[in-house]
């Protein structure tokens, strides 16, 4: 079989040349590109067309998780795995939320990581046993995996062709959030959270952000 092609991100050089040399070593797995940050990452993907993308959250420019959800919105066949220090649950759920197949802190050994890629390039996902076990807690304890409820959850369907994260801005919109706070909560960038409210404004064809508080409460996607 043909070795997985990996890119990695991260904005530390020698985080970067240290796993693009770990990875060398390993079998069945070939590293095409590594990227400074997400918007970089997003880039390499489009030119190297890897199987997986090793990817660590906080990045300047464009987080992990903002790199993560633009890959998935452009529809990439690259699977990605996280690869962070930080593994508090927000940062867990923002980055399953977002697309990531896989995750696992920098304290994973060279074979935790070899099996989570050669994993996710198969089709299937694969957690650190931390991770998965507090993402098993919050289900059962009906606690919700992020931070803005998922657009499948709505009690009415989704208008407009909506696309979850739309909602997702459309309900912190409802909920009084201004951009910048819009932006922390989501793991994104302000340009991506303007970007998602002119989506929404086209698609509903609202002319404002006081309309769109209307709309989501008018159509399901929002309570008072």
């Amino acid at each position: 079989m043909a070795d997985v092609r990996v890119v990695i991100a991260d904005d530390q050089k020698i985080v970067r040349d240290g796993l693009a040399t770990l990875l060398g070593l390993l079998d069945g797995i070939t590293v095409v590109g590594t990227a400074v940050d997400g918007d970089d990452a997003v880039r390499q993907v489009a030119a190297a067309e890897p199987d997986v993308v090793l990817m660590d959250l906080r990045m300047p420019n464009c987080s992990g998780v903002e790199a993560t959800e633009k890959l998935s919105a452009a529809g990439s066949r690259a699977r990605v795995v996280v690869l962070t220090t930080y593994s508090d649950d927000d940062w867990v759920f923002a980055a399953l939320r977002a697309g990531a197949r896989g995750f696992l802190t920098k304290d994973a050994s060279a074979e935790e990581i070899q099996q989570a890629i050669l994993t996710v390039a198969s089709g299937e996902a694969q957690l650190d046993p931390s991770v998965q076990r507090r993402l098993l807690e919050a289900l059962a304890g009906g606690g919700r995996a992020g931070v803005a409820e998922p657009a499948e959850a709505s009690v009415a369907p989704v208008p407009d062709n909506l696309t979850p994260r739309e909602v997702d801005v459309l309900r912190l919109i409802a909920a009084g959030h201004s951009n910048a706070e819009i932006a922390e909560t989501l793991y994104v960038s302000d340009a991506t959270v303007k970007t998602h409210i002119n989506h929404l404004l086209a698609k509903t064809a609202m002319r404002d952000r006081a309309q769109l508080v209307g709309y989501a409460f008018r159509n399901g996607l929002a309570t008072p």
